[in-house]
């Protein structure tokens, strides 16, 4: 199945193209939650009675190896004491520093899971890594919708707007949502610079492209960032500006050439460790969010391949 088919046949019915996407300067109320073990901010963006939620985060105790809803409850709170009605969960890219309660909140809302179309490639690559079984389809089929650059979805008179933003990840994606830019993994704080590109699939020209087609945005464009690393001076800042990252940013600010920057971000990943949470996220991620199928005594596992990651 190819991913264009599973776009259609899994939810498309709510969502459509179009050729040109003029920006709207309608301002969504944006209510951020910043999940502080992970450095991961989740979105609920509303206007009017209907919201999506943008990239919502399972709690998961890693030595004890047990998940839980208390993140994803406080979002459903929210939704609940503003009365709206979540029509999108909506992901930016499959996380590999934190477990996804997509699945949760489809559930618990009702609403359509999204991702982008370049899930199934990291759906097979990590497959074959974890050798997950034939109840595993590569294909897709977890998602309701599977998007492609310049896709339109639609909640009450909120127009989002998918931009391809691939690099840190093949599926990763941009929501547009009148004067606000939910980015995901490609830009972080200015003083913190970009996402990195070692993962399977990971690719810093890519990534470059990327992040210059999130710059040359409207000014005023709000950049809604899924993770802050603040220094001490500061706590966890979920929102920054287009000026801010030209002007500022350590990677990536003007004059900042797709080579030099490919230098730098091959150098730097060099030296980075492996994500504290990669593995169980990475098995709950490709699937939705939901947790890998119990055995026959109701016993969900997690799959830890030795010496595939790190020195």
């Amino acid at each position: 199945m190819t991913s264009g088919v599973a776009w259609r046949q899994y939810g498309g019915c709510f969502s459509h193209r179009r050729a040109d996407m003029p920006q709207s300067s309608f301002q969504p109320h944006v209510r951020a939650f910043f999940h502080a073990d992970t450095n991961t901010f989740t979105y609920v963006v509303h206007e009017g009675r209907s919201a999506v939620v943008i990239d919502p985060v399972l709690d998961y105790d890693a030595a004890a190896a047990r998940v839980s809803t208390a993140s994803a409850e406080a979002v459903m709170a929210y939704v609940r004491e503003q009365r709206l009605t979540v029509e999108w969960i909506l992901e930016t890219h499959a996380h590999a520093d934190h477990l996804s309660a997509g699945d949760h909140l489809r559930n618990a809302f009702g609403a359509k899971l999204a991702i982008g179309e370049g899930i199934v490639r990291v759906q097979s690559r990590f497959k074959a890594l974890f050798g997950l079984g034939e109840e595993f389809v590569p294909d897709g089929s977890q998602f309701d919708s599977l998007l492609r650059d310049g896709d339109v979805l639609h909640a009450g008179v909120m127009q989002i707007r998918v931009l391809a933003t691939p690099g840190h990840t093949d599926d990763g994606l941009t929501y547009l949502i009148g004067d606000a830019a939910f980015v995901g993994d490609t830009l972080f704080a200015p003083e913190t610079g970009t996402a990195r590109c070692d993962f399977p699939g990971g690719d810093a020209a890519r990534l470059y492209a990327s992040i210059q087609q999130i710059l040359a945005l409207p000014a005023d464009t709000r950049l809604f960032l899924c993770h802050d690393y603040p220094p001490a001076s500061r706590g966890a800042e979920p929102q920054s500006s287009i000026e801010a990252q030209r002007q500022g940013n350590v990677h990536v600010k003007d004059g900042a050439t797709e080579a030099s920057f490919v230098a730098l971000r091959t150098a730097r990943d060099a030296t980075l460790p492996v994500p504290r949470l990669l593995l169980p996220a990475l098995q709950v991620n490709i699937r939705g969010g939901r947790l890998p199928p119990p055995d026959e005594e109701g016993v969900r596992y997690l799959r830890l391949p030795l010496n595939r990651f790190g020195a």
